[in-house]
C-alpha cells in the first residue's frame, strides 16, 4: 500500500465529509440504507473499469485509467467512511478485527497458494 492511512487521517476525512454534507443539507439523505446504496453502485462503476480486461491488462492500467480507478475507489472509500460515521464504527478497529477472523478462518499453512474457501480448506 502506498500510503498507511491512521485512524486520525479517516477520523478528518470523515469531519471533512461531515462538513461537505451539512454545507449542503444532505446528513437528512445519508441514512444507512442509502449509503450502503450508493457505496454498491460506485463499487459497480469501479468494476465496470475492468470488464473485458485479462489479468494482465488489470494488472497494467494506462494512467488515464488507472486515474479513473482512483476515482471511483475514492467514492467506494467516501461512502463507506460516511457509512461508519452513521454507524458509529471505528473502521481501522473492525478491519483489524477482520484480518485477525480471517487468520483464523483461513491458516497460512493450510490456505496458502489456495483460493479454496475457508470451509474447504
Amino acid at each position: 500500500m502506498p500510503q498507511s492511512q491512521d485512524p486520525a487521517s479517516l477520523q478528518q476525512l470523515a469531519l471533512r465529509l461531515q462538513e461537505f454534507a451539512q454545507q449542503r443539507d444532505w446528513g437528512q439523505f445519508h441514512s444507512p440504507k442509502n449509503l450502503a446504496s450508493a457505496l454498491i453502485v460506485e463499487a459497480g462503476e469501479l468494476l465496470e473499469h475492468f470488464q473485458w480486461l485479462t489479468e494482465e491488462q488489470s494488472r497494467n492500467l494506462p494512467a488515464d485509467k488507472k486515474q479513473a480507478v482512483a476515482h471511483e475507489m475514492a467514492d467506494v472509500l467516501l461512502y463507506l467512511v460516511q457509512m461508519a460515521t452513521a454507524l458509529d464504527v471505528d473502521l481501522i478497529e473492525a478491519a483489524n478485527a477482520k484480518v485477525g477472523i480471517n487468520g483464523q478462518k483461513y491458516p497460512a499453512d493450510q490456505a496458502r497458494g489456495s483460493r479454496r474457501k475457508f470451509d474447504e480448506l
